[in-house]
C-alpha cells in the first residue's frame, strides 16, 4: 500500500517535487481585552485553518493549471490528533481526509496500541481498551481553500534538487 500524497484541487504534489513540508499558520481574529481591575477576556471573532505547503526537489510541483481564483480542496498529510483520557466524547476538529480513515491508538502501561474507532460525523467513538489511561484519535485533514499560486525558484546549481516551491493557503 502506497502513503497518501498532498493534493490541491485533485492534482497529487509528486515526491519528485520534493517531499512536502507542511506548516501550520491558523488565520485568527482574536483580542485581549482587560477588565477595571486587570482581568483578561479574550474575544474570537473567527478562527480558520491556514498554512503553507512547500518543497525542493527535481521538478516542479505541477499545480500551475489550477484556478486560484475559485476555493480548492486541500488534502494534508500532516496528521491532526486529539488525545485524552477518555474514548468517548471525543470530537475532530477537522473534515478528516475522504481516502485515509482516521484511527485511534489506546495507551496501555508504556505503549500505544490500535484500536477500532468509528465516526458519526465529527465525533469519534473508540473502542474501550482495558487498563488504557489515554486514547488518541488521529487523522489527516481535508479542507476547502483559497491558495496563491506557489512562488517558484530554480537554482541550476543544485542538481538533485534545483527547483524549490511555497505555497500558502487559507481555509474557506
Amino acid at each position: 500500500m502506497s502513503l497518501p500524497r498532498v493534493m490541491l484541487g485533485g492534482v497529487e504534489i509528486v515526491v519528485h517535487a520534493g517531499v512536502p513540508e507542511q506548516a501550520d499558520a491558523p488565520v485568527v481574529a482574536e483580542t485581549i481585552i482587560r477588565m477595571g481591575q486587570g482581568g483578561g477576556v479574550k474575544l474570537t471573532h473567527f478562527r480558520k485553518a491556514g498554512g503553507t505547503i512547500s518543497g525542493q526537489g527535481w521538478m516542479p510541483p505541477g499545480l500551475d493549471g489550477l484556478d486560484y481564483s475559485q476555493p480548492l480542496e486541500l488534502r494534508l498529510t500532516k496528521q491532526e490528533s486529539i488525545t485524552q483520557a477518555s474514548h468517548v466524547g471525543i470530537v475532530l476538529t477537522s473534515t478528516p481526509r475522504p481516502d485515509v480513515a482516521p484511527w485511534a491508538l489506546a495507551l496501555v502501561g508504556r505503549d500505544w496500541v490500535h484500536t477500532p474507532v468509528v465516526l458519526a460525523g465529527l465525533a469519534a467513538s473508540v473502542a474501550l481498551v482495558p487498563g488504557a489511561t489515554l486514547y488518541s484519535v488521529q487523522w489527516m485533514p481535508c479542507y476547502w481553500v483559497f491558495a496563491q499560486r506557489p512562488t517558484l525558484q530554480m537554482n541550476p546549481s543544485d542538481h538533485s534538487r534545483p527547483h524549490s516551491w511555497a505555497l500558502p493557503w487559507e481555509q474557506v
